[in-house]
């Protein structure tokens, strides 16, 4: 009596020695959405930031300091044409906030290096999460820790004479939102190809602190020579600054000679661009 073994049928193998029945159709996963991911690195940003608390306590205190030092070493020798302010502490409180919005982007987006060194960025970049969602969430995670910390030290307005109510805390909130959505949105473009935090840092020296110096934080552009007055013009954090201090003293700002809409609008459209840069660059790499 034979015995014959039951008969086997083995996948076939295509010519480039992947079976077809382990192959698959990339086209058919399910992707994500736009928001869940973007909204997962998000609340990534925020968590990661605050359990860092060294890093908080640098964004606030060092601004704070430094408004202190030199808003009391001045004090109420500087008087612009056109301000009534009662010396320049209240003067050099606006531009404390950007500081502060500035210092929080830095230290966000240095994230993203670090990221891309632990090897996190990488398994992102290959998942199915479309581009834009993680340019989306680390900016927008940015943004609101800077927002976070710029409206803290807001709060401290009437402690040199700023009078603070619904409406300019709504506007000041605005305005935060889009100067720091800008500045985040520029680390991120300056972060994106770097490897080294030394060389970010670098980067951050080069660029956005003299941003921050001509931006009228520290003097308007009407005591300013010439070629400073042309630099503060065509810097677009100066009129993010204009906006906050046309909201935070409306009765004696000096608007430079800008309007609240037009800077506000200003602030928007740089916002904006910079985002869409931020978009182009990440949707470029492999």
């Amino acid at each position: 009596m034979s015995t014959q073994s039951p008969s086997v049928e083995l996948p076939s193998v295509s010519a480039s020695g992947v079976s077809p029945a382990r192959s698959f159709d990339r086209s058919k996963i399910k992707r994500p959405g736009f928001w869940l991911p973007a909204t997962t690195l998000w609340w990534r940003e925020l968590v990661r930031f605050y359990r860092q608390r060294s890093r908080v306590a640098g964004v606030l205190g060092s601004p704070l300091i430094f408004w202190l030092v030199v808003g009391s070493g001045i004090g109420s020798s500087f008087r612009p044409d056109g301000a009534k302010t009662s010396g320049y502490l209240e003067y050099f409180f606006p531009g404390t906030i950007i500081l502060i919005i500035l210092f929080t982007s830095i230290f966000t987006m240095m994230s993203v290096i670090e990221d891309r060194k632990e090897g996190f960025l990488l398994s992102v970049l290959v998942s199915p999460v479309s581009r834009g969602s993680v340019v989306m969430g680390k900016v927008l995670g940015g943004s609101t820790l800077a927002l976070i910390q710029g409206m803290i030290f807001l709060f401290l307005g009437p402690t040199v004479g700023i009078h603070l109510s619904l409406y300019n805390i709504a506007m000041s909130a605005a305005i935060l939102f889009l100067v720091s959505f800008g500045l985040t949105s520029l680390g991120f473009l300056i972060a994106w190809r770097l490897d080294s935090t030394h060389g970010f840092h670098a980067l951050i020296n080069l660029f956005l602190i003299p941003m921050w110096l001509v931006s009228g934080a520290l003097f308007p552009i009407s005591g300013a020579s010439s070629w400073i007055g042309w630099m503060m013009r065509i810097n677009p954090l100066t009129y993010g600054m204009n906006v906050l201090r046309i909201v935070l003293s409306p009765s004696g700002a000096v608007t430079n000679g800008m309007g609240l809409g037009v800077s506000f609008l200003v602030s928007a459209i740089a916002a904006a661009v910079i985002f869409s840069l931020c978009y182009v660059q990440a949707s470029r790499t492999n």
